[in-house]
């Protein structure tokens, strides 16, 4: 989740390699669903720069795009006066995205970490998982900037849950990063290393961010955390495995 236009994740992943019941890859239909489902919103929306003659002008498309965040984006000044309107942006906002860097970049860890833990929960906890973080992120975010007027979108938040119950459910499955200070070299590490670097990150730069615009590192922050808690919670046992899953391929991103 992110404040609009801007998106940054540090440590992205290659692939992943583990196990899971059933076969996660192939047997994920909510996972692919919801990628399919935020680029399609997208696709239509006055971001894509798809039909951006139709609007006129420059400044036509420009005023499109800011009202389109407005109505479907999360203000947290707002969300905090009651409307009926503005308590269902949280869940609208996880499927707006304010670019492609942005969506392709939150798709591509939801691809790779979502169909595991999808298979894991099984289809109906993890759509209520997944859009029940996302909209406790959001609203973790505004309650922090209560005062701020900037529109939240993304699905961030709901995908840094993902991970989170990624950490618990899968500690030790083999993952495959690319880091920007390893000059990008594809290196393997179980899960936990990489994921608990990836929150160090959001974590430390959540300190040093502002309500401004740019991404809302906190929102990601409560994700990760109500994420595995809620895995902590719910699966306190042993995870069972039984077949392995053929590994899920990304490219990396800065």
């Amino acid at each position: 989740m992110i404040d609009v236009r801007r998106f940054g994740r540090r440590a992205s992943p290659g692939k992943v390699r583990g196990r899971a019941t059933g076969g996660a890859v192939g047997g994920a239909p909510v996972t692919y669903g919801l990628i399919a489902l935020c680029c399609a919103i997208f696709l239509i929306s006055p971001l894509s720069g798809f039909g951006g003659a139709s609007y006129g002008s420059q400044d036509a498309l420009l005023a499109a795009q800011a009202g389109y965040f407005e109505r479907w984006g999360v203000i947290p000044a707002d969300l905090w006066e009651g409307s009926p309107r503005a308590l269902v942006t949280p869940f609208t906002a996880l499927f707006v995205h304010g670019s492609w860097v942005h969506l392709l970049g939150n798709l591509l860890f939801l691809y790779v970490f979502g169909a595991m833990a999808e298979e894991r929960m099984g289809r109906a906890r993890f759509v209520l998982f997944y859009v029940g973080c996302g909209y406790l992120a959001l609203v973790c975010y505004a309650a922090v900037h209560a005062d701020s007027e900037q529109t939240l979108v993304g699905a961030s938040g709901a995908i840094s849950a993902v991970l989170g119950a990624f950490l618990r459910l899968f500690p030790k499955a083999r993952v495959t990063s690319l880091f920007p200070f390893l000059f990008f070299l594809p290196l393997r590490f179980p899960a936990w290393i990489v994921l608990v670097f990836w929150f160090g990150l959001q974590w430390a730069a959540a300190q040093a961010a502002d309500a401004g615009p740019g991404v809302a590192y906190l929102a990601h922050v409560a994700g990760f955390a109500a994420g595995f808690l809620y895995a902590w919670g719910r699966y306190r046992g042993r995870t069972r495995v039984k077949v392995p899953a053929t590994a899920t391929e990304g490219d990396s991103q800065p």
